[in-house]
C-alpha cells in the first residue's frame, strides 16, 4: 500500500526588491523638506519673540504647537500609508503642508501672535511625514535588513538641521518673507518628484481595514505601548532639544552665544543624531535592539546630567550637546528595527504611526516644561533636565526588562 504525499503548493517567488535603495534615498529627500518646513518657526523664534513681544510661556506654545499636532497626525497618517501607499501619502503631506508655511510668512510679517500659532498648528502636517517613510522603507528591504533602511530613511531629520541653519541665514540675506516662499516652492517640487519618481515596493499589499479598527488594533499590541514609551524618550528629546536649544543657549550663554550661532550649534546637534541614526539601525540588525537601546539610554542620561550642571560654555558643552544627540540618533534607529519583526506585516504602517506619535509628543511636552520650570534668579533649567533623567532611567529600566526581538515576536495582545 503506497502512502499518498500531500500536496504543497509551490513557494512564491520572493518579490523583486532591487532598486530600494534608490527608492528609499528618495523617500529620505521628501522626509527632509518635510521635516524643514515642520521646523520652521524655531529658528526665527527670536525674531518673533522681539516683535510680538513674546514671554516664556508664549514662545514654549508656540514651539510646541506644530511638535502636537506632528505627532497626533503620525496616528492617522501611518494608519492611512498602510492601504494608499507611500507614494501618494508623501505627495499629499508635502502639498497640504505648503498653505501652512505661506501662512507662517503672512503672520510673521503682520507681527499676529494668535496666526502663528495657528499657521503652526497647520504646519504640524508636514512632521507626519516620518510616519509614510517608515513602512514604505520597511517594504522595500528584507526583514534582516530593516534596520538599515528605516536608519537610512531617518536621515530625514536633517532637515531640522537645515532649517535651523538655513532659515535664519536666508532670512537674512533675501528676506523673511522671500525665504518662506523658497521653503514652499521647494516642498512642491520634491512632491513632483516623488509622484513621478517613486514607486512602492513589489512586497506591499495594501490592507483595506477601516481606518478605526486599524489604529485599534495596533494600540492592542504590548509592542505598541514598549516602543511608544522608549522612542518618546529618544526621538522626543531629539525633537525638543532640535526645537528649544536656540532659546537654552541664547537664555543660559547670552553673552556667548548669538541667534546665528545657536542655529548652527542646533544643526550640528541635529546632524549628529542623524549620522547616528542609520548607524544605530545597523548595530541592532547585528547586535540585536535592545543592546543598542540599553546603550542609547544610557547615554541620554549621562550627558543629560552634565548639561544639568550648566557647564561653561565651550568645548565641553558643544562636546556633550553632541554626544546627547548620538545617543538619541542610536536609540530611533534601534528602536525602529525592534518596530519591523516584532510586528505583524498589515499592521506595521498603524504601529509606525503611533509610536512615531509618542517620539512627537515626547517633543511636545518638554518645551513647555522648559519654559514652566526655568528659574529666572539663577538662569536655571536644571529642573527640566533632570526630569529627562529621571525619565530616562526609568526607559533604562524598561528597555533592560524586555526582550529582544530576535528571541521573541511579542506580538500578543495587551
Amino acid at each position: 500500500m503506497t502512502t499518498k504525499v500531500p500536496h504543497r503548493p509551490a513557494t512564491e517567488a520572493a518579490p523583486d526588491l532591487r532598486g530600494g535603495l534608490g527608492q528609499v534615498i528618495l523617500a529620505t529627500l521628501a522626509s527632509t523638506v518635510g521635516f524643514w518646513a515642520w521646523m520652521s518657526i524655531a529658528p526665527l523664534q527670536n525674531v518673533y519673540a522681539e516683535n510680538m513681544g513674546l514671554d516664556q510661556g508664549q514662545i514654549s506654545l508656540m514651539l510646541a504647537t506644530p511638535v502636537l499636532v506632528g505627532a497626533l497626525g503620525r496616528i492617522v497618517v501611518g494608519a492611512l500609508t498602510d492601504r494608499f501607499g507611500g507614494r501618494r501619502m508623501f505627495t499629499l503631506v508635502l502639498l497640504a503642508s505648503v498653505p501652512a508655511v505661506l501662512l507662517v510668512a503672512f503672520a510673521g510679517s503682520i507681527g499676529s501672535y494668535p496666526l502663528l500659532l495657528v499657521a503652526g498648528f497647520l504646519l504640524g502636517v508636514a512632521g507626519t511625514i516620518f510616519a509614510v517613510g517608515i513602512p514604505f522603507s520597511s517594504a522595500w528591504f528584507p526583514a534582516a535588513r530593516r534596520g538599515l533602511a528605516t536608519g537610512i530613511f531617518g536621515m530625514g531629520m536633517i532637515g531640522t538641521a537645515v532649517s535651523a541653519f538655513a532659515t535664519p541665514r536666508l532670512a537674512l540675506a533675501i528676506g523673511y518673507i522671500p525665504t518662506h516662499l523658497l521653503i514652499a516652492g521647494v516642498m512642491i517640487v520634491v512632491a513632483a518628484a516623488v509622484w513621478f519618481f517613486l514607486r512602492e515596493s513589489p512586497a506591499w499589499v495594501p490592507s483595506h481595514q477601516a481606518l478605526v479598527p486599524k489604529v485599534v488594533g495596533a494600540l492592542k499590541l504590548t509592542v505598541t505601548w514598549h516602543m511608544s514609551f522608549l522612542y518618546a524618550i529618544v526621538f522626543g528629546g531629539f525633537v525638543a532639544f532640535s526645537t528649544y536649544l536656540p532659546k537654552y543657549l541664547t537664555t543660559i550663554y547670552p553673552d556667548e552665544v548669538d541667534a546665528v550661532g545657536a542655529g548652527t550649534r542646533t544643526a550640528i546637534f541635529a546632524a549628529a543624531a542623524v549620522i547616528a541614526r542609520p548607524v544605530g539601525g545597523v548595530l541592532a540588525d547585528r547586535l540585536g535592539p535592545k543592546v543598542i537601546s540599553l546603550i542609547s539610554l544610557a547615554g541620554i542620561v549621562s550627558t543629560a546630567y552634565i548639561v544639568g550642571q550648566q557647564p561653561p560654555e565651550g568645548v565641553l558643552t558643544g562636546v556633550v550637546f553632541n554626544l546627547m544627540a548620538a545617543a538619541m540618533g542610536l536609540g530611533m534607529g534601534a528602536v525602529f528595527a525592534w518596530v519591523g519583526p516584532s510586528t505583524p506585516p498589515d499592521k506595521v504602517g498603524a504601529v509606525t504611526g503611533v509610536v512615531a506619535a509618542a517620539g512627537g509628543l515626547g517633543g511636545y511636552f518638554p518645551p513647555l516644561v522648559m519654559g514652566a520650570t526655568y528659574q529666572a534668579e539663577s538662569n536655571s533649567y536644571a529642573l527640566g533636565l533632570w526630569l529627562l533623567v529621571l525619565v530616562g532611567a526609568a526607559a533604562l529600566v524598561v528597555a533592560g526588562m524586555l526582550r529582544d526581538a530576535r528571541s521573541a515576536p511579542a506580538l500578543k495582545e495587551s
